[in-house]
């Protein structure tokens, strides 16, 4: 059975990661990785900072996680994730045996975990990932709209 409170918890924790991304002018996207409970690693997107293109917010906290345990397997954690994965991070979550995603909102442009894509559920390789939607999903759209329009903001006044 799954906890809503538990679980708007930590997708809770994945916006605050989020909102440190837009601190630092970076696409809010922030995502944590939970194991029995715990929060075993945290990411938010550094792309423009460390130049990175792979520098995702799932890739960090899946590393972080993964340094944690001490293992690159995932099997028993969750990840929350503020928008839906791209193929990249698709790959990553089924790479690391991630047991359930839980994310907020869709990406009709990217997605790989219902949108454009479903690489974690088509059932193409030998894991498969349960994945959740709509979690806190107005507050993660707020947090996107409010720097994309901050951004057409400044490329009007260059």
């Amino acid at each position: 059975m799954i906890d809503d409170e538990i679980n708007y918890r930590f997708m809770s924790a994945a916006l605050q990661e989020a909102g440190k991304a837009l601190e630092q002018n970076e696409v809010p996207i922030g995502a944590v990785v939970v194991l029995e409970n715990k929060i075993i690693g945290r990411g938010f997107n550094q792309v423009e900072k460390l130049k990175d293109a792979t520098a995702h917010a799932e890739m960090i906290a899946i590393t972080a996680a993964e340094n944690h345990i001490g293992d690159l397997r995932l099997t028993d954690c969750d990840i929350y994730v503020t928008l839906e994965p791209c193929l990249m991070c698709a790959g990553a979550i089924l790479s690391s045996r991630i047991k359930r995603i839980f994310y907020s909102t869709f990406d009709p442009k990217f997605g790989a975990c219902g949108s454009l894509y479903n690489v974690l559920q088509e059932g193409k390789v030998n894991h498969k990932t349960e994945v959740y939607s709509g979690l806190l999903e107005q507050e993660s759209k707020l947090l996107l709209q409010e720097f994309f329009k901050k951004k057409r903001g400044n490329n009007k006044s260059s």
